[in-house]
């Protein structure tokens, strides 16, 4: 019996050191799987021996119940404990130790109707005990919250009244919470841009954000940045989305905080800070595809004489349904590094992340929550709002047309000129020597014509690729036309170096790289915009609907071949024609004896063939005899055409028809995004000098300067609207007796605000006396 025992007793010793020998295992994969909850009022199961000593007294538990139940009346005489044994609220004893969470920031975290009594009397406590400071800005320290402190908590549970009190007794206004939850990309959480003030106008609390910016205690800066290097502007980009209500509140808020800033430094200009990627909060909407907000930010407009300088947009003169504007250039046009025009021409970010924003809309439900997506199709339609529109059709008229048409005509030679060369040349074992007639020394400067240009395509697509690496999702929108150059001028050159190693499959890929040459063509469709959307249309139903099919009917194909082939055997008089030692039957061509055989069924590439005959309509009915089930054979042969023929291809027809009358319209805008593609790259191909000149030569384009010196250009759009009729411009409109009509409205802007546009209008109007026609009167 004792042996028994001691048997048992050693058993539960040797289970109680594996379970503690795996334990730190189990508690670092539940910790990096799940976050420790931000708050918590489920007690521990088991107390600490410190905790059991001072049963009667203020403990870390009773001091959290208390700020939970938000009950002050427990924490009487806290004080007077805590002088006794010299302690403080932020003395490890009162912390909780898994994630720094101090009693303040527990009582925060339980506010009832906005309210807990017992935050007052915290910070009273550490105001008679100097610590005040440190408990306000104490902040969690777990790498999921960390940094986190009592004012980003308040601000989070939409508590203005303990913002301000919590400012007032020294809160850290630029205080980051950068823990895993608040990564851009956690896979729970929610990125505000770390910062106090980004939480409040990312939540659309304006009387919070209003106060941290002017208050009197301790202003926030707006030109600080989180980790990422965004600013307040950056963040709320970054949460924008396509939706009415939140491109509403989003475009509110930042306009609240531009003006603001405004009021307070007119040196700094906040739209033009750049974060860690080097791009501003415009520039940061183009990548992110952020539609709705970046055309609020481009046609911002205020008529407030004080704040008019920070429009982009400048309303010239109206007449009926007709508005003339001035769009500000800063960051758009490619004479800047990384514009918008670039950013989004030539590839936009896909996001591969969805974010949650808690309470963004204040309602009395509670807590709203929903999805964060950015799509990744806005580029087409991102070109389609002025003034990138009008630019962009600027540029194409006055010079990327004529480069366009100048290109293809190089093009069509070079075409002609390689046609040329592979219809003339010589059979027999490469490299052939150049013979001394005029025709030999022509077709050898035609290949070399041929190889220097596949040089050159190759080197402009690879060019091409680095700028703008290719992807699968980007085939639908920008077509995959670089691809196709870079596949031709890479057969050309390897087909030469086959040349002068003496192989003649050079044969081979010379045909291929001909074959894709005249396909390249189509390249050069984007110049009309018939032909363009044509072309666009052919792509998308390629790359959708006939790869689509193709994935399936290869399944079908191989399958419906292996099983016929399976069903094959070879016939006895074939064998006994294998062993005989007489000469096989064929046509006699002189002394030699040729065998002519067909194939049959068991091959698996006859039989692929055959089948493939079958779906286009041109199988041969002749079956083969050498089949062992020939009622199988037939099932599978009509199965096989029913599927294919039958289905299949209609089906492909139906889906090509109903591509064609749903993207009809998505299809214009991917042509326009597909030629400004085109302009932009035959703009950067361009001499800087030859760059400057043409710029300088558009018409539309007006300069101006600001008390600074610093150049503002501005792209002058006459648009048609009947759906917005004359109002009130915001300034006060003259009338010249002498010309009848109705002067365009000043853009004078005191010297005060920044901006000078008076003398730019004021020549604007000059010219325009100048060419109206004297009256007869």
């Amino acid at each position: 019996m004792a042996d028994k025992d001691e048997a048992e007793m050693m058993e539960r010793s040797t289970e109680e050191e594996q379970e503690a020998g795996l334990e730190w295992l189990l508690r670092k994969d539940s910790f990096e799987s799940t976050p420790v909850p931000m708050d918590t009022n489920v007690s521990r199961l088991f107390s600490s021996p410190v905790d059991s000593f001072y049963s009667n007294t203020f403990t870390r538990e009773r001091i959290f119940k208390a700020a939970s139940s938000g009950d002050a009346a427990q924490l009487h005489c806290l004080l007077d404990f805590l002088r006794l044994k010299k302690k403080t609220l932020t003395s490890p004893e009162f912390i909780d130790e898994t994630n720094g969470k101090t009693a303040l920031l527990k009582a925060l975290l339980n506010l009832k109707d906005g309210k807990n009594d017992v935050v007052e009397v915290l910070l009273d406590i550490a105001e008679k005990m100097g610590d005040l400071e440190k408990l306000i800005n104490a902040s969690y320290c777990d790498p999921y919250y960390n940094g986190q402190t009592a004012l980003h908590v308040a601000i989070e549970r939409r508590s203005f009244e303990h913002v301000k009190l919590l400012v007032q007794k020294g809160a850290d206004v630029q205080a980051k919470a950068n823990g895993k939850f608040f990564q851009r990309k956690a896979e729970l959480g929610f990125y505000f841009g770390e910062l106090p003030l980004s939480l409040a106008a990312c939540t659309n609390q304006p009387d919070i954000v209003s106060f941290l910016i002017e208050n009197p205690h301790r202003r926030t800066d707006l030109t600080d940045k989180d980790s990422q290097g965004n600013t307040v502007l950056h963040t709320l980009v970054i949460i924008a989305d396509d939706e009415i209500a939140n491109t509403e509140i989003i475009s509110e808020m930042y306009d609240h905080i531009l003006i603001h800033h405004n009021k307070i430094d007119r040196t700094v200009q906040l739209e033009e800070i750049e974060n860690n990627q080097g791009l501003t909060p415009l520039k940061l909407a183009a990548k992110l595809g952020k539609l709705e907000l970046f055309k609020h930010m481009l046609h911002r407009e205020f008529m407030d004489e004080e704040t008019r300088p920070l429009s982009r947009k400048f309303t010239e003169w109206v007449y009926g349904p007709v508005h003339s504007s001035l769009y500000d250039l800063t960051s758009i046009d490619t004479n800047e590094k990384n514009s918008v025009l670039e950013i989004i021409v030539f590839g936009s970010e896909t996001p591969g992340y969805q974010q949650f924003c808690p309470r963004l809309y204040d309602t009395h439900e509670g807590l709203n929550t929903y999805p964060i997506t950015t799509s990744q199709m806005n580029r087409p339609e991102m070109l389609q709002i002025e003034p990138l529109q009008s630019l962009l059709l600027n540029k194409w008229d006055r010079f990327a047309s004529k480069l366009f048409l100048m290109n293809f005509l190089v093009y069509l030679i070079y075409l002609i000129i390689f046609t040329m060369v592979t219809f003339s040349r010589k059979d027999g074992q490469p490299p052939f020597p150049i013979d001394n007639i005029p025709m030999d020394y022509l077709r050898c400067v035609g290949e070399l014509i041929s190889v220097l240009g596949a040089v050159r395509i190759l080197y402009k697509t690879i060019m091409l690729f680095h700028k703008n690496p290719p992807n699968f999702k980007a085939l639908f929108i920008d077509g995959f036309s670089e691809i196709l150059f870079f596949l031709q001028a890479l057969l050309l050159l390897t087909c030469a170096v086959l040349y002068f190693c003496g192989r003649r499959e050079y044969v081979g890929l010379l045909v291929l790289s001909l074959a894709l040459a005249w396909i390249n063509v189509l390249y050069y469709l984007r110049g009309s915009k018939q032909l363009g959307i044509y072309s666009v249309m052919m792509q998308r139903m390629i790359l959708r609907d006939l790869l689509h099919f193709l994935c399936v009917y290869a399944v079908l194909l191989f399958g419906f071949s292996a099983a016929i082939v399976a069903l094959m055997y070879d016939s006895p008089q074939d064998q006994n024609k294998q062993t005989d030692n007489s000469p096989p039957r064929g046509r006699s061509f002189g002394p030699e004896v040729f065998k002519c055989e067909k194939p049959s069924y068991n091959d698996i590439r006859f039989t692929t063939l055959e089948l493939f005959k079958f779906t286009i309509g041109m199988g041969d009915l002749e079956f083969t005899d050498q089949v062992q089930y020939r009622t199988v054979f037939y099932i599978l042969l009509i199965t096989y055409i029913m599927l294919t023929y039958i289905l299949m291809l209609n089906m492909l027809i139906a889906l090509m028809g109903n591509t064609v009358e749903r993207i009809s319209t998505q299809s214009e805008n991917i042509w326009n995004l597909q030629r400004a593609f085109t302009i932009l790259d035959m703009e950067r191909s361009l001499p800087r000098w030859l760059r400057k000149k043409l710029l300088s030569r558009m018409s539309k384009i007006i300069c101006s300067r600001n008390e600074t010196d610093k150049q503002r250009q501005f792209f002058r759009v006459v648009e048609m609207n009947w759906r917005r009729w004359r109002s009130d411009l915001g300034v006060t409109q003259e009338e010249e007796p002498k010309y009848g009509h109705m002067a365009p409205p000043s853009l004078n802007i005191h010297s005060r605000t920044g901006w000078n546009l008076g003398h730019l209008m004021e020549r604007i109007r000059s010219r325009r006396r100048l060419l109206q026609p004297p009256s007869n009167a």
